[in-house]
C-alpha cells in the first residue's frame, strides 16, 4: 500500500512539474514572438498570449458558488436530501452543457440550447422555492449561463425577466435582505455577455486583419509579376534587336558593331538596376525616360519613331502608368508588328490625359494577346482609366493602343494645373 501511494505521489509530482515546464515553454515562445513583432513595428497580439481568449473552462469555477447548498445536503440540513442532490446534479449538468455550447456559434443558436437554458431556469426556481438560503445563489449562475448563451437584443429582455423572477422568489423566501441576489443575477449576465461579445469582436478583427494582410501580399505579388514582365520583356527585346544589328554590321563596320555591343552592356546594366528597384518596391516609371528608351529601341529595330507631346506636365502617378504603357506597346511593336513606323502621341488636359500608340505593322496576329496589355488594362482600370488595343480602322494595316487616365487633382500650391508655366504645345520629335 505504501509503495502504491508513493508511486501515485511521484506521478502527481511529475505531472505537476511537466505542466509547469510546458507553461514556461509556451510563455517563452510568446515573449519571443512579441519581441519579434515589436522589432517589426507591429502591434502586440494580446489575444494569443499565454492567457488566451475566454473559453468554457473559465466559466466552470463559478460553480463553487453552489458549495453552500452542497454542504447543506451533505450535513443533512436540507429536507429530502435525495431530491436536493438530484436537483444539484441536474443543475450542474445543464450549466456545464450550456457553457460549452456557448462557445460554438452553431450549437449556441440551436433550439436545443434554448430548451436547456429554459430547463436550467426552471430547476433554479424550483430549488430556490424549495430550500431558499444558499440555494438562491444559483440565480447568479443562471444569469451567467444566460449571458453566455443569449446574444443581441434578446439578452436585455431575458435578463430583465429572469432578474424580476429572481427578485420575487428571493423576497418571498428571505425578504428584501436578498437584494444582492437580484444585483448579482443581472450583473453576472450582462458582464458575461459583454466580455464574450468583446472577445468575439477582437477575434473577428484579428481574422479581418489577417485576411487584409493576405490580400495585400497577393496584390504585391501581382504588382511584382507585372513589373517584372514589363521590365524583362522590353529589355530582352532591345538586347535581341541590338545583338542582331551587331551581328549584321560586324563584317562591314567593326566600330559600329562595337558601339551596338556597348549599348547592349548599358541596357543590361540599366535592367539590373531597374530589377533591384522593382524588387525593393520603389521603382516608378518615368514617362519621359520611357519615351526616350522607346525611341532608341524602335530606331535600333529599324522602325521610325514619331513622338508628340502636348499639354501640361503630368503628376507622377499618371506619368508612371503611361510609362508602363509606352514600354509595353513599344516592346510589342518591336517583337511582333513588322512595322516601319510607330507614332506615339501624348495629350494631357486639365482633367484627363490620353496616350495613343499607332504602328503600320501586321496588326493582330493569330496568337492571343499577351499578359502585358492585360495586366496594364487592370492597372489602369484600378486608377479609373481605360486601355484599348486593336487593329487600325479603315484601309491599310496597323495596330493601335489607346490609354486614357484621369489626372490627379492639383496640389495646394497649384502643382500640375493647366496653367503650369512649362506647358508644351504640339512639340514634335522625330
Amino acid at each position: 500500500m505504501k509503495q502504491g501511494t508513493g508511486m501515485k505521489t511521484n506521478c502527481r509530482r511529475a505531472a505537476k512539474e511537466g505542466r509547469k515546464a510546458d507553461w514556461a515553454v509556451r510563455k517563452a515562445e510568446w515573449r519571443a514572438q512579441e519581441k519579434l513583432r515589436k522589432a517589426r513595428g507591429e502591434a502586440p497580439d494580446y489575444g494569443r498570449g499565454p492567457m488566451g481568449p475566454p473559453h468554457a473552462f473559465a466559466l466552470l469555477p463559478w460553480l463553487l458558488m453552489g458549495m453552500g447548498a452542497i454542504s447543506n445536503v451533505i450535513k443533512g440540513e436540507t429536507p429530502n436530501p435525495w431530491i436536493g442532490a438530484l436537483g444539484l446534479l441536474v443543475f450542474n449538468s445543464l450549466y456545464i452543457t450550456l457553457v460549452f455550447r456557448a462557445f460554438d456559434r452553431r450549437a449556441r443558436e440551436a433550439a436545443s440550447t434554448r430548451w436547456c437554458l429554459a430547463a436550467l431556469g426552471a430547476v433554479t426556481c424550483a430549488l430556490a422555492l424549495a430550500y431558499g438560503g444558499n440555494w438562491l445563489l444559483f440565480f447568479p449562475l443562471w444569469g451567467l449561463a444566460t449571458g453566455a448563451v443569449v446574444r443581441g437584443r434578446k439578452l436585455g429582455l431575458v435578463m430583465l425577466a429572469g432578474t424580476a423572477l429572481a427578485g420575487a422568489i428571493s423576497a418571498g423566501e428571505e425578504g428584501w435582505v436578498t437584494l444582492g441576489i437580484v444585483y448579482g443575477t443581472l450583473l453576472s449576465g450582462m458582464v458575461t455577455a459583454s466580455i464574450l461579445a468583446l472577445s468575439e469582436t477582437v477575434k473577428e478583427l484579428r481574422d479581418t486583419r489577417q485576411e487584409l494582410a493576405r490580400a495585400a501580399v497577393d496584390q504585391e505579388r501581382l504588382r511584382f509579376s507585372r513589373d517584372l514582365h514589363d521590365l524583362l520583356g522590353h529589355t530582352l527585346s532591345v538586347i535581341v534587336v541590338k545583338s542582331e544589328a551587331a551581328r549584321r554590321i560586324a563584317p562591314r563596320d567593326m566600330d559600329a558593331a562595337l558601339a551596338q555591343v556597348a549599348d547592349i552592356e548599358s541596357v543590361g546594366r540599366q535592367a539590373l538596376t531597374e530589377i533591384r528597384e522593382a524588387v525593393t518596391g520603389y521603382r516608378e516609371a518615368s514617362l519621359a525616360a520611357e519615351l526616350d528608351r522607346a525611341r532608341g529601341a524602335l530606331t535600333a529595330a529599324g522602325i521610325e519613331p514619331v513622338v508628340r507631346q502636348s499639354g501640361p506636365p503630368l503628376p507622377p502617378q499618371a506619368a508612371a502608368l503611361l510609362g508602363w504603357v509606352v514600354r509595353e506597346a513599344a516592346t510589342n511593336a518591336i517583337r511582333h508588328s513588322g512595322a516601319t513606323s510607330c507614332e506615339i502621341e501624348v495629350r494631357s488636359f486639365a482633367e484627363r490625359v490620353s496616350l495613343v500608340i499607332t504602328d503600320d505593322g501586321n496588326g493582330v496576329g493569330s496568337t492571343p494577346p499577351g499578359s502585358g496589355l492585360t495586366g496594364l488594362t487592370e492597372r489602369l482600370a484600378a486608377a479609373g482609366g481605360t486601355l484599348v488595343g486593336g487593329p487600325v480602322a479603315g484601309p491599310g494595316r496597323g495596330f493601335r493602343v489607346t490609354a486614357e487616365l484621369p489626372v490627379e487633382p492639383a496640389g495646394p500650391e497649384g502643382e500640375g494645373s493647366a496653367e503650369h508655366p512649362e506647358t508644351r504645345e504640339n512639340e514634335e520629335i522625330r
